[in-house]
């Protein structure tokens, strides 16, 4: 079992191995690919997405399937106008240039992927002049750029031709079932011993952080070796859970602005959830309904501030919402409680786990039904999926069918039907679907030919005399054919 970092040794090396983001792996290759026809219309394309989802394993991964060089500024570089002129500026002068920043004639060095990590990280004395150096490499670089960025409103606010000079690509979180088939690749080639369970909780606790839950299972196998269910939930509720606990018992309870913002800031959840929090335990810390109606009033005004930042994607906006969860809801509770109110989990993060591996058997399933139907998955889910049940359960040759031109599995097919993966129409549907191919009888020919009696040998005769060579006379050229020019039909020409 390996020591070293599990998040680096476990990169991926291609495209193909994103997860969770083929779309925009693709995109990425797209634009890559346009390289090879000249300058294209963007020369800069920028990655968007919330930390440890693999856009700068992508970066790398793009840089290592084109074959192309890769010269890489992060956070941790001096990034002032000096600087990104003295290194990544040569690529607007100079055809190309060596992993050290020194010129290389295009044959020498080949094509170099410019690569700017946390572009939107740009702040005071520390990085002067780094934004309009940055927009000259984007106007005129002779070379791929790439600019990585967690905000990308914030990017924008400091040259708003970010928007219209580069070709923008959004990662998304990769589910949860995603980062599992992760994790067990990683669990089997380290031959770790890890409970499916404890996987399925690592994954979930990631919240579509790769990254971290490569981390957290590293961690996890070297500290205990055998990982249980258990040891993954007390990793996960040290973590969040009981911080969000105490969050809403001095919100509630104890009704403390000043402590409940500080757990909230310990709390490593983001204000959607904070607000599902509070929306299920405040009904039962009201004493009163006007106490209620004005707590869900404030809790009202932080929902239109969290809907502005899905739609402006501007996540400055979130501190507004938590102050108005935080102070405006500890100003509209004026009656004090009586008794014990037990703190709750949210219900509906309870009921999205617990439906999370139907939901995705649904979405699998309607990914191959809609490629026979020559519709959209969504159109299948809302409007077909019910019929083909029905046609399934009551037709068994249809269920025959549908097996073997979708390429159902056993699973899925009982998942359609609303029955066991054992039920015996299951398995007969699969035998009929799939039928073994019969072996073919191989007869030996060597015993046949042993059992047979070997020829016996001929006498050998005596040549015959060479005969004398005849005078050749020249044969007479026959006489050319008349050709019949005469057309016998419509179709003779």
């Amino acid at each position: 079992m390996s020591a070293d970092d599990w998040t680096e040794k476990y990169r991926p090396q291609s495209l193909k191995d994103i997860v969770g983001n083929p779309t925009s792996a693709e995109s990425m290759r797209q634009w890559a690919l346009s390289w090879e026809k000249g300058i294209p219309k963007f020369r800069a394309m920028v990655l968007i997405g919330t930390p440890g989802i693999g856009k700068t394993s992508a970066a790398e991964a793009l840089a290592r399937d084109m074959g192309w060089g890769i010269v890489e500024m992060n956070a941790s570089d001096q990034r002032t106008g000096p600087a990104i002129e003295n290194i990544a500026g040569r690529a607007a002068i100079f055809n190309s240039f060596g992993d050290d920043g020194n010129f290389k004639s295009t044959k020498e060095g080949g094509m170099k992927l410019i690569v700017l990590d946390e572009a939107d990280s740009l702040y005071g004395n520390a990085d002067r002049g780094a934004m309009p150096a940055i927009m000259e490499l984007v106007r005129h670089s002779k070379q791929p750029v790439i600019l990585i960025c967690n905000d990308f409103y914030g990017l924008s606010k400091k040259s708003s031709a970010i928007k219209t000079e580069t070709y923008q690509i959004t990662f998304r979180k990769p589910q949860t079932a995603s980062i599992e088939k992760v994790l067990m690749k990683i669990c089997a080639k380290e031959h770790a011993h890890v409970e499916a369970d404890a996987i399925h909780i690592i994954a979930e606790n990631a919240d579509g952080d790769l990254r971290a839950a490569v981390r957290d299972l590293q961690s996890l196998v070297l500290g205990y070796g055998d990982v249980t269910a258990e040891m993954a939930k007390a990793l996960g509720q040290r973590e969040s859970r009981s911080d969000m606990y105490e969050f809403i018992g001095a919100l509630l309870r104890k009704r403390d602005a000043e402590k409940a913002r500080q757990l909230l800031r310990e709390c490593d959840v983001d204000p959607p959830t904070v607000e599902l929090w509070i929306d299920e335990n405040l009904p039962a810390h009201c004493a009163s309904h006007s106490d209620l109606a004005a707590a869900y009033d404030a809790l009202s005004k932080a929902d239109v501030h969290l809907g502005r930042v899905s739609k402006r994607m501007y996540y400055g906006l979130w501190k507004y919402a938590s102050d108005m969860m935080v102070d405006g809801i500890v100003n509209s509770l004026k009656t004090p409680i009586s008794g014990f109110a037990r703190v709750n989990f949210p219900n509906y993060l309870s009921k999205m786990s617990r439906s999370r591996s139907s939901r995705q058997n649904r979405k699998d399933l309607a990914d191959k039904l809609c490629v026979i139907t020559h519709t959209s998955a969504n159109r299948v889910l809302n409007e077909s999926m019910d019929y083909f049940r029905t046609m399934c359960i009551n037709d068994v040759g249809f269920r025959v069918t549908l097996v073997r031109e979708a390429e159902l599995e056993a699973d899925e097919l009982a998942f359609l039907m609303g029955c066991k993966i054992d039920d015996k129409r299951i398995k007969t549907a699969m035998d009929l679907a799939h039928p073994p191919e019969p072996k073919e009888k191989k007869t030996s020919t060597r015993s046949k030919k042993a059992a047979e009696p070997a020829p016996a040998a001929k006498p050998k005769e005596a040549p015959a005399p060479a005969p004398e060579p005849k005078a050749e006379t020249p044969e007479p050229k026959p006489e050319p054919k008349p050709v019949d020019r005469r057309q016998k039909s419509l179709f003779d020409f």
